[in-house]
């Protein structure tokens, strides 16, 4: 009996190596640092890597393409600056009966959502699902325009406008904005970055139309070259006409590079 005790040892002893072994095998998949960083670490950089590979937003003042809905067009500009969305806002957006109550409530609820989700992925507000949905068709044009601009802009149109780009004068035409008496169209002339020269290419015309025009678009033209830029006051008697022109010379400004 005492010959039999260490051949016993030995084998439980044999065994109990065998079964350390295995155990340890079975543990290192879950535990190996290489497989953790194979299987923890893609996913959460995967999901920067669409953050990380967007194109980045030109800096300055963008209108969107107008979104029309059952109730009437919506449209937006966004300011950025520093590649964000500092400023959101509709310039056009349905109006007339109801419709009043329901843009004013809705539409500076969605001009701070864009600013504050930097993306046209916000919320709806309720009870204004349509002008919601136009704001942000617009806002995602907007958005579109201005990663077109800032992906220009960092392939060197950025660093050419400090030479003798920016000192050439370009003449730049707006898209034609329809109003209630006709399409106004404005033309403007930049150099060094300022506008020099702005005119209306076509604004209303016949029967009392032709005074308005003549008083408004002079006025207008003047105040654009003061500005430097759209946000430029209304003549009065000439509201329809000074809001088609100033959506005009936006455009223009948007295609001049803001």
């Amino acid at each position: 009996m005492r010959k039999s005790h260490p051949v016993r040892r030995a084998v439980l002893a044999t065994a109990a190596t065998v079964s350390g072994i295995v155990l340890l095998l079975s543990l290192k998949p879950a535990s190996d640092p290489g497989s953790a960083a194979a299987g923890g670490a893609v996913p959460p950089a995967a999901a920067q890597s669409p953050q990380g590979g967007a194109q980045p937003i030109g800096n300055g003042t963008v209108t969107g393409d107008a979104a029309q809905t059952q109730y009437g067009a919506v449209q937006v500009r966004i300011t950025v600056s520093g590649g964000k969305i500092t400023k959101a806002e509709a310039v056009q957006a349905p109006k007339g009966g109801q419709s009043d109550r329901i843009t004013s409530n809705a539409v500076p609820r969605l001009n701070q959502a864009a600013v504050a989700a930097q993306s046209a992925e916000i919320d709806a507000v309720s009870g204004a699902t349509y002008t919601s949905t136009g704001y942000k068709k617009s806002l995602q044009s907007a958005l579109d325009k201005a990663r077109a601009a800032g992906s220009s802009g960092a392939s060197g149109s950025a660093g050419s406008g400090q030479g003798s780009g920016s000192a050439q004068a370009r003449t730049v035409t707006g898209d034609a904005a329809q109003t209630q008496y006709g399409a106004v169209q404005v033309r403007i002339t930049v150099s060094g970055g300022k506008i020099t020269k702005a005119e209306a290419v076509q604004a209303p015309k016949g029967g009392q139309s032709d005074r308005i025009t003549s008083n408004a678009v002079p006025r207008l033209n003047q105040a654009a070259v003061a500005a430097g830029n759209a946000e430029i006051d209304a003549v009065s008697g000439a509201t329809y006409t000074s809001a088609g022109y100033r959506q005009s010379l936006q455009s223009a400004l948007d295609k001049a590079g803001g």
